[in-house]
């Protein structure tokens, strides 16, 4: 079984990452499947913030 409190604690930090944090993971990817998988961090918080912009009116 997942330590379950762990993985939960790793997504509030990944939460927090700003657009120029994700882009420094892209680019120091150590391989491949490593920047792909930043990128799709990077992607996932780009669209929760643009829904939230959406949601506020501010768009």
């Amino acid at each position: 079984m997942c330590d379950v409190k762990k993985y939960s604690r790793m997504f509030q930090d990944i939460k927090q990452l700003q657009p120029e944090d994700t882009l420094q993971l892209v680019m120091e990817a150590e391989n491949k499947e490593e920047r792909e998988f930043f990128e799709m961090l990077g992607n996932f918080l780009i669209q929760k913030r643009q829904k939230q912009v959406i949601e506020r009116n501010l768009f």
